[in-house]
């Protein structure tokens, strides 16, 4: 049976990069441009204004953050709409669809920090900083745990859940966590993944459960390098 191609007026909808069925080669041609992929990656916990986007991804200018963003729109990953009064400023969100990439760049980001090539205390945003957690939890560990904290970075604020070997994460304020990590995502990384003892002036400030806090951070480390 002879496939027909997806047209629209009869012209193709999009110029294709490669002669490929895979829906990887299709995948790659909808997030493949440079920042596309990042760009998706901070509005993984709820929309976002231009601003705070081209803010979170240095780098990147405002002709091509236009550009990436309109692409994806188009793709149908992300959609735009304008907030009602008083704020009546235009945000960018993902779709259902978009949304389903989530996973995808957690476990992306897992992958390739095996590489000798990753630099852990480069710069990352508050939104790549919490995905770092959802990446390189140790399911294990976290299996028979159900512990909440909160983060509050200079910015942004997050809730994580620990529970069922995974972290949960979602943007906002919490009032029930059992303890607040607040700092910038280079104390963060220091006190995730650096282990730094909590109190440490190069860490985050933690208040609450300290006790919970200490179990929560224990679920998190590097993978070894690649040889």
């Amino acid at each position: 049976m002879k496939l027909e191609k997806i047209t629209e007026n009869d012209q193709p909808v999009t110029k294709r990069w490669y002669d490929d069925a895979c829906g990887t080669a299709l995948a790659l041609e909808i997030v493949g441009e440079r920042w596309a992929l990042l760009i998706m990656r901070e509005l993984v916990f709820g929309p976002r204004r231009f601003s705070e986007l081209k803010a979170n991804l240095p780098g990147i200018s405002a002709n091509v953050l236009t550009q990436r963003l309109q692409g994806l729109e188009a793709s149908g990953v992300l959609t735009r709409r304008t907030l009602p009064s008083p704020a009546n400023v235009q945000v960018y969100g993902l779709t259902e669809w978009g949304l389903e990439s989530q996973a995808m760049m957690r476990d992306l980001g897992r992958w390739a920090a095996r590489s000798p090539r990753h630099d852990p205390y480069a710069f990352m945003s508050a939104a790549s900083a919490m995905m770092s957690l959802q990446a390189l939890v140790d399911p294990d560990r976290a299996r028979d745990i159900d512990l909440t904290m909160a983060f509050r970075f200079p910015a942004d604020a997050f809730v994580a859940r620990a529970r069922n070997g995974a972290i949960e994460v979602t943007r906002g304020e919490s009032g029930d966590a059992a303890a607040l990590f607040e700092g910038d995502t280079m104390q963060m990384r220091v006190t995730f993944y650096g282990k730094a003892p909590f109190g440490a002036a190069e860490g985050m400030t933690v208040t609450g459960d300290l006790d919970a806090a200490r179990a929560f951070t224990g679920l998190f480390r590097l993978p070894e390098k690649v040889a």
